[in-house]
């Protein structure tokens, strides 16, 4: 089995700042780092580190980001299937962090926006019956749309996290097994919380809902009822990436055991978002595939 990440790749630029800045206010910043980031980027590397196959489709530009991409991810087991954009710049992303942890994320899309579906999709012509097409909220709506279509017709298992948010995400649900979000996103999307948005995704046509809770841990709700797993302990520095994490985690979990989504897949994720928000920064806070094979072998 392996996973097929549609998505994006930026470079994460992140400003430590003392508090978020009010509209029209000018405040002062120190740089943190700049990393390798991007929704589908970030699953992707996660995905591979756990030691499941994975091909990363994803724009790029040209310029010096496009060079700073290429390199990052020369560096990780994750094979890159770059749909290069002349004329475009490679999308990046500025990240406000405060010392609580809590984040504030910016992220252009000249590149991801620009991603046309039979390039979307040629990767998909390898896969097999059960591997993973994962995608995010960075794509348009006929790209998105036309992948998790070509998915299900190749018998592929689709998951989906619904960010940033998008007014056409209300009718993707039928195509959807998996669904990853947090509480901000479950509200807009269902117009409710907890057990009741979970309920709802899975009415509208979702196999299983993955639920982040922050501090309050995470649920995994099926069509046979809700699991409820506590957060594990850490000490929070920068939650960039965190749910990124929680996302790959659970579907390697799951996918190198070949099971469904479970309460071990839900447990692990959580134990490895937790080193994720213990340490400044994207790529560089994931955690590494010694940790990571630490997690699964722990159960």
């Amino acid at each position: 089995m392996r996973a097929y990440v549609i998505g994006n790749v930026t470079i994460d630029e992140t400003i430590a700042v003392s508090e978020m800045p009010a509209a029209g206010a000018s405040i002062l910043g120190r740089q943190q780092s700049r990393d390798l980031g991007g929704k589908g980027a970030n699953q992707a590397v996660v995905m591979a580190r756990c030691g499941l196959p994975t091909t990363l489709v994803a724009a790029i530009g040209e310029g010096f980001r496009a060079v700073s991409i290429r390199e990052a991810l020369g560096q990780e087991p994750v094979i890159s299937r770059f749909v290069p954009l002349a004329g475009r710049s490679s999308d990046f992303s500025i990240v406000l962090t405060t010392s609580d942890g809590e984040n504030l994320n910016v992220t252009t899309t000249d590149a991801a926006e620009n991603l046309g579906l039979a390039d979307a999709v040629a990767p998909l012509a390898e896969a097999a019956p059960g591997d993973l097409a994962v995608l995010q909220g960075n794509l348009t709506d006929e790209t998105t749309r036309g992948v998790l279509q070509q998915a299900r017709a190749r018998g592929m298992v689709t998951a989906f996290n619904p960010s940033p948010l998008r007014p056409f995400f209300a009718n993707l649900w039928p195509l959807i097994d998996f669904a990853f979000l947090n509480e901000g996103e479950a509200l807009v999307l269902t117009g409710t919380g907890g057990e009741e948005a979970a309920r709802r995704l899975i009415s509208s046509g979702v196999r299983a809902v993955a639920l982040t809770l922050g501090g309050n841990g995470a649920m995994l709700a099926t069509g046979a009822g809700i699991i409820q797993v506590p957060a594990a302990p850490c000490t929070v520095v920068d939650t960039t990436g965190a749910g990124d994490t929680f996302m790959a985690v659970a579907l390697a979990s799951a996918a190198l055991r070949r099971t469904e989504l479970d309460r071990t897949a839900i447990e692990q994720a959580a134990r490895a978002a937790a080193i994720t928000v213990s340490r400044p920064g994207t790529r560089s806070a994931f955690p590494t595939g010694d940790e990571l094979a630490a997690i699964f072998a722990a159960g």
